[in-house]
């Protein structure tokens, strides 16, 4: 064997990995079905709201300071469930319903009404459909 392709066998796992890297940078970009977008909702403001309102101390919401409860279902990756409240099909018009006023849905919830403005309750729907799986 000679020194040249001695050199060039040691260039394939370099040459694999580039291989490998260029792959995975090219996987397409996930969209948010149109269903599961916000009109005129600010995810920012939504995900600042979330913790204003105290939702972390019975939810676990990835992205949210202090969000780490444990008394509700988590929020993650909440832009793929099928459901709000185990009730409701999971679209921005059912979710801003659901927080703004949880009992109207099912008077048995265990959700309390924080008194949640519509406006509010748009951005906070806004940023929990930012949580998907990636």
């Amino acid at each position: 064997m000679t020194m040249q392709t001695s050199v060039r066998w040691s260039l394939i796992p370099a040459l694999i990995l580039m291989l490998i890297l260029g792959l995975t940078a090219c996987r397409p970009v996930r969209e948010r079905p149109a269903e599961r977008q916000v009109p005129g909702g600010n995810e920012d403001r939504g995900r600042d709201l979330l913790a204003a309102y105290g939702c972390g101390s019975c939810h676990a919401i990835p992205g949210v300071d202090g969000a780490i409860g444990r008394a509700a279902a988590p929020l993650t990756e909440f832009a793929e469930r099928a459901f709000v409240g185990g009730m409701l099909p999971n679209n921005p018009e059912s979710l801003i319903r659901w927080i703004v006023n949880p009992q109207a849905v099912n008077e048995r919830t265990a959700m309390p009404n924080l008194g949640v403005t519509p406006e509010d309750a748009r951005d906070m729907a806004a940023y929990l459909y930012t949580l998907r799986g990636e």
